[in-house]
């Protein structure tokens, strides 16, 4: 059975994956590349921790970190090489205690973890860019060639995509690293091979390349690439592209996977992300985990499976960390990590939404406003679109948070909010709210403020109104069948 886990990752590998069974393990870690190299490097300006949410690359050094820290340094259980204990020794003495060093930290202790899960005949890829790739290089160093393993490849991948720069060389690559658990690895040469192209400067025959009066016979399924890979990133309007801001091309991982894995394999993705690990697997008929802090990104996967293939994909596999009751939703909203303080609002307005609404990622003050869903409005025939509001609540409410959302929803001029709360709400609020009426859009009607309990949701309650792209969809089929476009 696959298995998709909501959490965080080195917890998860430690709890739920078994030592030596995994065969491929493939990570695109995050990393903050867009703030100054220096600012990194020496912790120039106040850490914020808020953006070590979602879709934001910025760590900062916290008691989280430091427990990490001596759990490295001091060893006491074992889990590290000496060479791994002694490199985070040497860098805290020259790196400040700051973005750079958390980072290094939090990803040694996961690469460990890779480590210890894989097979001793598995292969490991670390997908980063030139941020952090000296430093990543030599923990993998310290990991596997302090424990048998081997370093294979550096691949560069290349890609023309994105804006150019006027006073530098304009930054188009990033870097992979490849290593082995051990000296026996899977490598399928021919399910990779790409088309030759030309002969680098040496002279051909019609039977092959000549090198030095000796003739070579090229292989009829192609070469074996090079470590540069000229793959394409995702086009702007490619159908492939789901919105997410770190999402890599299909063709990318298919090389990987077919290559370092064979049907039936289980392969490895502790920063899933938007999925395309999970889905690659999926299609080439390998076994899959995904792991991923955010619950925005568990949702997209398992809306990118069904929609690729259908809802009877998730049968197979096994769902972790999700709140399967009031119990696990409390946890979650009480969770103390920073990495998750806005995680209980996003999982309340996906599940309640059916992973339809897009989230609040905005840092700090979010003016009111969680996130919001498009409906469909038709009024005389004139179609429109129009937003509905969301407010979530993991504390104490009252009857002046329904007033103020009700402000919020005039304010956006949104058509209606809903209110996802934690807490019963009192006699009060219900009655604020109910006094707010309701809203027409003309295929049916919906409460101006609704109120929605956890515990409500939880027994199965979902949004219900005419969302815009099912309304856009049934007019398409409509104009498919009669030739004219039909919001009615």
């Amino acid at each position: 059975m696959n298995e998709l886990y909501y959490g965080d990752n080195l917890e998860i590998m430690r709890n739920e994956i078994p030592d030596e069974s995994v065969d491929l393990c493939y990570i695109d870690p995050p990393f903050n590349s867009k703030r100054d190299y220096n600012q990194i490097y020496n912790n120039i300006g106040k850490e914020d921790a808020a953006q070590s949410m979602a879709f934001v690359d910025t760590w900062e050094w916290n008691t989280r970190t430091q427990v990490e820290f001596d759990e490295i340094c001091i060893n006491d259980k074992g889990l590290f090489t000496a060479q791994t204990s002694d490199l985070i020794i040497g860098l805290a003495k020259i790196l400040p205690r700051g973005s750079l060093l958390s980072y290094i930290v939090s990803m040694t202790l996961r690469i460990n973890e890779i480590h210890r899960v894989l097979k001793p005949t598995g292969s490991f890829y670390l997908h980063c860019d030139p941020t952090a790739s000296h430093y990543l290089k030599i923990i993998l160093d310290a990991v596997f060639c302090g424990q048998g393993g081997d370093f294979k490849n550096e691949i560069v991948w290349c890609y023309r995509q994105g804006g150019r720069s006027n006073n530098n060389f304009s930054k188009k690559h990033d870097v992979i690293f490849m290593y082995t658990k051990s000296k026996k690895w899977t490598f399928n040469a021919d399910d990779i091979r790409i088309p030759y192209e030309g002969t680098g400067g040496y002279q051909t025959s019609g039977k092959g390349v000549t090198i030095k009066g000796k003739t070579y016979k090229p292989n009829e399924l192609g070469k074996i690439p090079e470590n540069w890979w000229d793959i394409p990133a995702i086009p702007p309007m490619s159908k492939e592209r789901l919105g997410y801001p770190t999402q890599k091309p299909e063709a990318l991982l298919e090389r990987i996977v077919k290559a370092s894995s064979n049907e039936g394999d289980m392969v490895l993705d502790a920063f899933c992300g938007c999925g395309t690990t999970v889905a690659v697997a999926q299609k080439l008929g390998r076994k899959w985990i995904g792991i991923d802090i955010t619950y925005r990104s568990i949702s997209l996967i398992q809306k990118r499976l069904t929609e690729t293939y259908d809802k009877d994909i998730m049968k197979n596999v096994k769902i972790g960390g999700i709140p399967k009751d009031l119990a696990g939703a409390k946890a979650l909203a009480t969770k103390e990590d920073d990495r998750l303080r806005k995680e209980f609002e996003k999982w309340a307005i996906l599940t309640y939404s059916e992973n339809k609404a897009m989230v609040n990622d905005k840092k700090g003050k979010d003016g009111g406003i969680d996130g919001k869903i498009r409906i469909a409005e038709n009024h005389d025939g004139a179609s429109m679109y129009r937003d509905v509001l969301f407010s979530v609540k993991s504390g104490k409410v009252g009857v002046s948070m329904i007033r103020d959302f009700a402000r919020v929803v005039d304010r956006e001029n949104a058509v209606a909010g809903v209110f996802i709360t934690l807490s019963e709400p009192t006699k009060d609020m219900k009655q604020e709210a109910a006094s707010m009426g309701d809203y027409d859009s003309g295929y049916m009607k919906i409460d101006k403020i609704k109120i929605v309990t956890i515990a409500e949701m939880m027994a199965g309650e979902r949004l219900n109104v005419p969302l815009a792209i099912d309304v856009v969809k049934s007019a398409k089929a409509s104009s498919a069948e009669d030739g004219q476009l039909n919001l009615e």
